[in-house]
């Protein structure tokens, strides 16, 4: 995969936009009541270039939904108590319950990105990574998890663009930070560890999928295309999904009460 080579063109105007995110939102909320009564997990993972849209996407992704039945995680650097285990751990722990949805910004792939670049892994440690990413993977998948892995990507124009725009405004002045400034110097580091990354680790239960985002309306509608697929196509599948213990039926009502862990 060559992300410079990506048709960064594709757009959406919005009033489909607009039509469009709606009646895939609208699938998504039907989508997760079936989530719920037959048990299945879905993890979705969200990474990419600084302001590719991970957090529209998101936003977007969730608005419609039962927060009972979903949470975010915003990943950022391991505590001092997780950087005392192995550096999956913490990423096991927040692995959702059956019939939960986890949506993870930022993933278990910053040891092969941040990690690697800013130099806070030995290489012998980031490259045995992958190995440990795909096994990590296939055996979420096997236990007949939905996973899902969206890159998102801008050109280095546009990711400049919206920058700027971030430190001119004073609601989102808070998006922007010394960190993504400098991070942008190393704009080609990145991009190599991203493709060396999707080579490694897309594989046949896990692939990736690559998002072209410098039109906003586009990517969050790609993206709840895919989501709204991948879950369709798992709630169609017979007997896919985890007999629930006699306590933990949904009730009567059709509420999300004990699948949902309430």
């Amino acid at each position: 995969m060559e992300l410079e080579s990506l048709d960064m063109r594709k757009k959406l105007k919005k009033d489909e936009y607009r039509s469009t995110l709606k009646a895939l939102q609208l699938d998504i909320v039907g989508l997760q009541r079936e989530l719920v009564d037959r048990r299945i997990p879905v993890v979705i993972a969200f990474e990419g270039m600084d302001a590719a849209g991970k957090g529209g996407a998101i936003k977007r992704l969730t608005a419609r939904l039962d927060p009972r039945g979903y949470e975010v995680h915003a990943i950022g650097p391991p505590d001092v108590q997780e950087a005392n285990h192995h550096w999956l751990r913490r990423f096991w722990l927040r692995l959702p319950a059956y019939g939960r949805i986890g949506v993870f910004d930022r993933s278990w792939y910053g040891r092969v990105l941040v990690e690697r670049i800013e130099e806070l892994t030995p290489p012998e440690s980031w490259k045995l990574a992958y190995e440990e990413i795909n096994d990590f993977e296939r055996t979420v998948v096997a236990d007949e998890t939905v996973l899902l892995k969206f890159w998102m990507h801008l050109t280095s124009d546009e990711q400049l663009r919206r920058f700027e725009a971030r430190q001119n405004d004073p609601y989102k002045r808070w998006k922007i930070t010394d960190d993504d400034w400098r991070n942008r110097q190393k704009w080609g580091q990145y991009i190599e560890a991203a493709e060396e990354m999707m080579e490694r680790t897309s594989t046949e239960d896990a692939p990736w999928v690559v998002v072209e985002g410098d039109d906003k309306y586009y990517a969050r509608v790609k993206v709840l295309r895919e989501v709204t697929a991948a879950l369709r196509a798992a709630v169609e599948t017979d007997g896919f999904g985890h007999p629930a213990p006699d306590d933990c039926a949904p009730n009567d009502t059709g509420g999300m009460r004990s699948s949902l862990g309430r």
